[in-house]
């Protein structure tokens, strides 16, 4: 049976050799086996992370009008206000039964104090993963991070709200997809819909675990590494039971390499099998991945 890897973090900032190493073995074997792992003692705090969720609730209880106000316009910025059904990860599905406000680190300044120190808290802990991942993969420990200084990152305010009404055939909170830049750090609450998919294609629960992060890889980092590490699918379902009435909210923080990096694969992936992907700027990759999404919606 395959389960989702929960891993300390505390022991990569050891300055013991071997109990460092030890953390980033078990990073490469999670990065490498599914994809997504959970993390332990993330550095950034509890009472943080229930403010931003505080501060997520009051923006989504607005009326529309009020939040349509800052509906994301330029498929440039991808900042904003992102409308129930708007758009539609699995393209082939309805649009999905969720709604969303995407933050820069611009538009946090203007938001709250609370969401700035989350994203930079959330930037420092991204930073500690990439670190690990470049020492698994053999690169010197700042490879990933000078890659990422430009701080190109989301943060996303997630709100999946209650259902009265029959959906429409195949329409999900959020269909099946695989993310679009580097890592992944997810937060969410416990009423639960996430689902990740294994390697042999079958779908496992990935509940919110308490005082943990959600940590996933994305598609630059599968292309970066030629399979080594996997970008794996995954979605948000509608429960089957009584939560089905209740709202779900998650805060997502896409990282993202700086927009001039080339993603080409590196030479320490290559040794199982020739390049996969040709090389490609890490800025192309993620409009035309937008485009994608909200281009039929």
């Amino acid at each position: 049976m395959v389960i989702i890897p929960v891993i300390d973090l505390t022991a990569f900032s050891s300055s013991n050799a071997a109990t460092r190493q030890a953390v980033v073995k078990q990073i490469y074997q999670a990065c490498h086996e599914i994809g997504f792992m959970y993390l332990q003692n993330s550095g950034i705090s509890k009472k943080l992370i229930n403010q931003v969720f505080t501060h997520s609730k009051s923006f989504f209880n607005l009326p529309l009008e009020v939040k349509q106000k800052q509906a994301w316009s330029d498929e440039f910025s991808n900042t904003g206000y992102v409308g129930i059904e708007r758009e539609r990860l699995n393209p082939n599905n309805p649009g999905d039964l969720k709604e969303a406000l995407n933050v820069n680190k611009q538009v946090a300044v203007g938001i709250d104090a609370s969401i700035v120190i989350f994203y930079d808290g959330c930037t420092e802990l991204a930073n500690t993963i990439l670190q690990a991942y470049a020492l698994a993969l053999e690169l010197p420990e700042d490879f990933f991070t000078t890659r990422h200084n430009q701080q190109n990152h989301t943060l996303r305010l997630l709100h999946y709200p209650p259902l009265q009404t029959p959906v429409k055939p195949g329409q999900v909170r959020a269909g099946e997809h695989s993310d679009y830049g580097s890592i992944t750090l997810l937060f969410q609450d416990d009423i639960g819909g996430l689902e990740v998919q294994t390697t042999s294609g079958d779908w496992i629960a990935a509940p919110a675990i308490p005082d943990t992060v959600i940590v996933n890889t994305g598609d630059l980092m599968q292309r970066w590494t030629n399979h080594v590490f996997c970008s794996t699918k995954h979605r948000v379902m509608i429960p089957s039971d009584d939560r089905v009435k209740q709202s779900r909210y998650s805060i997502a923080f896409f990282c993202h390499p700086n927009d001039d990096t080339e993603i080409t694969c590196l030479e320490s992936c290559q040794k199982e099998q020739s390049p996969i992907y040709p090389p490609i700027l890490a800025g192309e990759y993620l409009l035309s991945r937008l485009q994608a999404s909200y281009g039929n919606s």
